[in-house]
């Protein structure tokens, strides 16, 4: 159960709360120059979303095999060249960048290809653009992101597995998607309105970028809010229960109601008032 918890949080928060471009402001290179028209904003995600979860299955799986400390094929290869005990040591993630800009960029190449062959039109329309997903930052910082999870957990068991991994990539590629839609149907608005010279082109898109920022920080605290609604416990029911107190003679006698006390006699009456008198004279 927890688990499916964590990967709902991680997929809302990717997609909307911690939103790459409007959270995190990375890509937007791709997000003001391909969003002019919807139609290619609607292919820019979906190429992005794509080559964001093949480099992420791809860092995921060279950072837990061979980068992170003691990983197995490191260890393995180390072992024929020194101690077992040193071998476990070896830490290569300082190669991290290198061979994640290296997985990004095969992926990219591969999506090329792909769009090229089966789109033209769409290839044609996304220009340079389509290889620049290379240098997209938001991909990196995925991937970036994903090492960090499981790298820098030091539990053994908060390293995130493949399917935490792939969450994050896909669901933030569909977040970077929601975003880059939003705002091309918003450009494409603005072609129909009288906008100030000085606040034509980059500036004006830069400004409602901004005002989306804004408006998807009303999303803060909706994960954490989740996660106390999803792991709170049921309250359990207080019984009481009743321990018998034993009393003195005397105290159940001062308990006793008025009218179960014993009434005294005429005489005992007059005896108290001559003997209050007494003490009065």
């Amino acid at each position: 159960m927890n688990y499916l918890i964590d990967i709902l949080l991680i997929a809302l928060g990717a997609a909307l709360i911690n939103n790459f471009v409007l959270y995190y402001f990375v890509g937007i290179c791709p997000f003001i120059g391909v969003s002019r028209h919807v139609g290619m904003a609607v292919g820019m995600g979906a190429a992005v979303t794509f080559v964001i979860t093949i480099a992420a299955f791809i860092s995921w799986t060279i950072t837990t095999f061979v980068l992170m400390p003691g990983a197995p094929l490191t260890r393995l290869a180390a072992s024929l060249f020194m101690p077992a005990e040193a071998a476990a040591r070896v830490d290569l993630t300082i190669l991290s960048y290198i061979v994640y800009i290296f997985a990004i960029s095969s992926s990219v190449q591969f999506v090329e290809m792909y769009v090229r062959r089966f789109f033209p039109l769409l290839y044609k329309a996304f220009g340079v653009f389509l290889p620049l997903i290379t240098t997209n930052c938001a991909i990196l910082f995925a991937c970036l992101t994903i090492m960090s999870h499981v790298v820098g957990a030091e539990n053994p068991a908060d390293r995130w597995d493949l399917g935490r991994a792939l969450t994050l990539a896909f669901f933030g590629g569909v977040g970077f998607t929601i975003a880059i839609v939003i705002m091309a149907g918003i450009r494409e608005e603005l072609e129909l309105c009288d906008v100030p010279k000085p606040f034509r082109g980059a500036a004006i898109t830069l400004i409602v970028g901004g005002i989306l920022a804004m408006a998807f920080m009303g999303f803060t605290g909706v994960d954490s809010g989740l996660r106390k609604a999803m792991t709170a416990q049921p309250a359990v029911a207080e019984t009481t229960t009743t321990v018998p107190v034993e009393t003195s003679p005397q105290l159940k006698s001062r308990m006793q109601p008025l009218d179960a006390q014993p009434s005294s006699t005429p005489a005992e009456d007059a005896a108290s008032i001559r003997m209050e008198g007494s003490w009065v004279g």
